[in-house]
């Protein structure tokens, strides 16, 4: 399909002038991965390597269509059939035809007749036997990374990053459509040649990859500033994909005395049988770092900012500059954070991993995880994780770009709760300590502001009272549900000497720091007012 036949159909239609195009680097190679690639060192004034234009067509464009072709189309714009064949065509010398959206043995073999008509002042066209076989989710040509000088903020490249300017699925939804498939097919054997021998490009199997998890990569490599992001079926599997693949057998890593539990089982328990070993130290304590950087060959440096469950903060800007010297690599768990609070590598880290099963998905109802960073570590960690598994269901995926088009707006409101429920909290009688970033008493508050932009949702403070008390206290809340999570519109809360650390003596949870006392508690999106009501009945009530 030559796009020199659709010129002369619609003499009037044009390319829309905006977005600015002058920052568009040339399509990928064929057989690369789909997600996007965004440059941090750049501003969002660029906008890269997209997989179609925007293009005005006269009125009545679509309605005009023949029936004939939107059968054969189904929901799938021919508006992108022919964006896609113009860009793919207009590609840089890099771009392989052979990874074209309708490359030339597509177009012989389509059969699209132009007949111009006349509707008052504009010429449109009906398309007649228009083949769409090659507008299906088996995606030719890479779409590369969304982003316009138009999106300025946070809180709009959340919502249409990986989407607006075009996805690798070809449809004129405004939603993003799931695609339920477990493989995709090659319409001849020279085409599964082609991508072999990397001149075509597929996901050829579902574990290793999806049209609707790659918007949903796009989007959290925008937020991030990353060149690609790997997503996963739960923050756990991102956090442990991330160390089987980086560190190598015999391996040292540099961990922190607050994390979450499972992450320290899996650094205590399952590591040392590949013989990695690991040094913890507290996260202010960066002359310990720089000792162990001297004494041993670290390979990475991984914490929690802020951490689990006391949120302390790293410095993650000095960490960096000090792993850096000394060649280990540092990966920042940000989940606590969101991309929306802290951007961990613009600060120099590494990697920053997610649970998106918290705030980025924000509902309580879906398991994820992800990785970002360059495209070079990235792909290492990815061709394990397509070994081992744990694909994210693009369900699943799709769940969590809905739930980020209210990212802003919802973190927004659990910061500002969160802050002043933190300050409400700490001036109260019956509570001992409180434990947020956002309070001139947090350990690391001047660090805080520094580095992130808002303190987060989460809050955990000590009740003035034994295990018993404070449980009675928690039952007593009408609001938040009991439950081991955070980060949905729904508050949540739990006691962690119950919750996460039954397994383990009083004195044994002590070592962690976790006293019967310790509270914490995930504000959601409820009204403040309502919110603080409750906590304070809860706490007159013990």
């Amino acid at each position: 399909m030559a796009v020199s036949s659709y010129a002369r159909a619609f003499p009037s239609f044009e390319c829309r002038s905006e977005p600015d195009f002058s920052g568009s680097l040339p399509h990928p190679k064929a057989g690369v991965r789909f997600s996007g690639k965004y440059n941090s060192g750049s501003n969002r004034s660029q906008v890269y390597g997209l997989s179609s234009l925007i293009f005005r067509f006269p009125p009545n464009f679509v309605r005009q269509l023949s029936i004939k072709a939107r059968r054969n189309c189904s929901n799938i714009g021919v508006a992108q059939v022919v964006a896609a064949s113009w860009s793919n065509n207009q590609a840089g010398p890099e771009f392989t035809p052979a990874a074209n959206a309708v490359d030339s043995s597509a177009s012989a073999s389509a059969a699209v007749t132009s007949i111009g008509i006349t509707a008052g002042d504009e010429e449109v066209a009906v398309v007649e036997n228009a083949d769409c076989n090659d507008q299906n989710v088996q995606i030719k040509g890479s779409t590369g990374v969304k982003y316009a000088s138009f999106l300025n903020s946070d809180g709009s490249v959340a919502i249409h990053a990986g989407e607006r300017l075009g996805r690798g699925i070809v449809t004129d939804a405004i939603t993003t459509p799931v695609v339920n498939t477990s493989a995709y097919f090659f319409n001849k054997t020279s085409d599964l040649i082609d991508f072999k021998e990397k001149r075509r490009a597929s996901f050829e199997y579902g574990r290793y990859g999806n049209p609707t998890t790659v918007v949903l990569e796009e989007k959290i490599s925008a937020l991030e500033g990353a060149e690609s992001t790997l997503i996963v079926a739960s923050g756990m599997c991102a956090s442990t994909v991330m160390f089987l693949a980086l560190v190598p057998a015999g391996g040292h890593i540099v961990t922190t005395t607050d994390c979450y539990r499972k992450t320290r089982v899996f650094i205590e328990t399952i590591l040392p049988k590949m013989g990695i070993t690991a040094t913890v130290i507290d996260p202010a304590d960066m002359g310990a770092l720089e000792l162990t950087l001297n004494q041993k060959k670290v390979d990475l440096f991984f914490t929690e900012s802020p951490t689990n469950p006391f949120l302390r903060c790293v410095d993650i800007e000095l960490v960096s500059k000090l792993c850096r010297e000394k060649g280990a690599l540092v990966c920042i768990d940000g989940t606590f954070a969101t991309p929306l609070n802290q951007k961990a590598l613009a600060l120099g880290a590494d990697l920053v991993v997610h649970s998106a099963t918290k705030f980025l998905g924000g509902h309580n109802d879906v398991l994820a995880g992800c990785i970002s960073g360059p495209e070079k570590l990235v792909s290492v960690i990815r061709n394990l994780h397509h070994i081992l598994g744990g694909a994210l269901n693009p369900n699943a995926a799709y769940l969590i770009i809905r739930g980020m088009k209210t990212l802003h707006l919802r973190v927004q409101q659990q910061n500002s709760t969160a802050l002043r429920m933190a300050e409400i909290l700490e001036a109260h009688p019956k509570v001992k300590h409180v434990y947020y970033p956002g309070l001139p008493s947090h350990p690391e508050y001047h660090l805080a502001k520094k580095q992130m932009t808002g303190f987060g949702g989460v809050v955990s403070f000590e009740v003035d009272g034994d295990l018993l008390t404070t449980a009675k206290f928690v039952d007593a809340l009408r609001i938040p549900y009991i439950a081991p999570s955070f980060g949905g519109c729904e508050s949540i809360v739990d006691q962690p000497a119950i919750m996460s650390y039954w397994d383990l003596s009083q004195s044994d949870r002590a070592k962690y720091g976790i006293l019967d006392n310790l509270v914490r508690f995930s504000f959601g999106v409820e009204d403040f007012e309502d919110v603080k009501a409750d906590v304070l009945q809860a706490l007159d009530s013990i």
